[in-house]
């Protein structure tokens, strides 16, 4: 069995994410990564501006609402995307179909339950026919526009009874999100800003011109996990189960469908690559990456040792979310944020060499100027996150004497 070990893995990452060497269009880079992550509307473009050569947010506009050669939609792990066309009809069967008839008969339940209607499943037909025949009226709407043509979308329903956590949701989000999942409809332009979390909604063949394409499932599956493999391989069979949301067996089925050779990865665990990807690839010179929360490569594996270290507990939250990282040549070295006034605050979690620490700093420099008066607060709130947030006075440069004491590991 070949053995990829972990440093050819660090060069398999930095040039198929395109972090060594940017990729030329937005396109380009979420097709390579199989989807940008886009549960954080800032992730997206930030995910792409550290992929992408000269990339301004008017690229990734431009592909997502005007060429429509981009588009975003829930996917893997009910998480959201932005993947081509293409990838978009093969995600919806092999991932995001799956969803849909779970939460059809957890909305059905708490329809009735809560005495909206006695039949809930006519009533959410019917719904649902009204707010397609309102969208496709309309072209783009919100789901506060749908509620007014449609006033069943208005309605609440109440969750989590007794818990901390109780809240009522409206009609609208459920529809629309079921809509979703069944590929019938997909996220549109923002109201505001390009930061902005507040989307329109299309009906997907009108948006596109046509309707997702039909694929099979099982072939659909393995086209998904060939695409995956091509750029995040060599993975574990418990990465692949914990990108795609599979269960054993599903995983076990996509894997027939393709010609795989199994390798040895570090501590004698057994990966899998395509069967045409098994020769190494030239490590790339050195390189760093101030990457978002919740990245496509930071949140590409579950088994993160190799690229994360123990820096686990101060760079994600409780809930398995990734905050923003900095990354030297294919490793997490440290979190960063971006203080109220502009500047990007840095804390190292290793020490690194004066050459390192001389191109993050430029980096900071190019990602603050980037950024201008856009102001950036991530979702979920990492130990490190917070730690830098609530520090006083002006940021810590990842080469400041502060920055330097907090550096108490050696490179991996």
């Amino acid at each position: 069995m070949r053995t990829i070990d972990v440093e050819q893995r660090r060069a398999r990452l930095a040039i198929r994410h395109g972090l060594s060497r940017p990729f030329d269009t937005v396109d380009d880079a979420a097709g390579s990564m199989v989807g940008l992550h886009a549960s954080d509307p800032a992730t997206v473009y930030l995910a792409a501006r550290a992929r992408v050569r000269d990339f301004v947010h008017t690229d990734l506009e431009g592909a997502l609402y005007e060429r429509r050669s981009l588009v975003r939609m829930l996917g893997m792990r009910r998480t959201m995307f932005v993947v081509p066309v293409e990838v978009a009809a093969i995600m919806d069967e092999a991932c995001t179909k799956a969803l849909a008839g779970g939460e059809r008969r957890r909305l059905i339940r708490m329809l009735e339950d809560q005495g909206v209607t006695r039949d809930g499943a006519r009533w959410l037909r019917r719904v649902e026919s009204a707010t397609l025949e309102a969208l496709h009226e309309r072209g783009e709407a919100t789901a506060a526009e749908l509620s007014r043509a449609v006033p069943q979308l208005a309605k609440r329903l109440a969750f989590g009874e007794g818990k901390t956590w109780a809240a009522e949701v409206g009609v609208s989000t459920r529809v629309l999100f079921l809509l979703a999942t069944d590929g019938r409809v997909v996220r549109g332009r923002p109201r505001g800003t390009w930061i902005s979390s507040q989307y329109q909604w299309a009906p997907t063949d009108t948006w596109l011109g046509a309707p997702l394409a039909t694929w099979d499932h099982d072939a659909a599956a393995g086209e998904l996990l060939r695409r995956w493999l091509r750029s995040f391989g060599p993975a574990s069979a418990t990465d692949l189960r914990w990108w795609t949301g599979w269960t054993a067996r599903q995983a076990s089925a996509a894997l027939a469908e393709l010609d795989v050779a199994e390798v040895r990865l570090e501590g004698d665990a057994t990966g899998y690559v395509l069967a045409d990807d098994t020769e190494p690839v030239r490590a790339p010179g050195p390189w760093v990456a101030f990457l978002p929360s919740l990245d496509p490569t930071v949140m590409g594996w579950k088994e993160r040792d190799w690229y994360l270290g123990d820096h686990g507990a101060a760079l994600f939250d409780r809930n398995g979310n990734a905050g923003p990282t900095i990354w030297a040549d294919g490793r997490v070295i440290g979190g960063w944020v971006q203080r109220t006034d502009g500047a990007i605050a840095t804390k190292l979690l290793e020490r690194v060499d004066r050459a390192t620490i001389a191109r993050l700093e430029r980096e900071a420099k190019r990602l603050a100027a980037w950024l201008g008066e856009v102001r950036i607060i991530p979702r979920f709130r990492t130990p490190v996150d917070k730690e830098l947030t609530r520090e006083p006075g002006p940021p810590a440069s990842p080469g400041s004497a502060a920055t330097r004491r907090r550096r108490t590991q050696r490179p991996r």
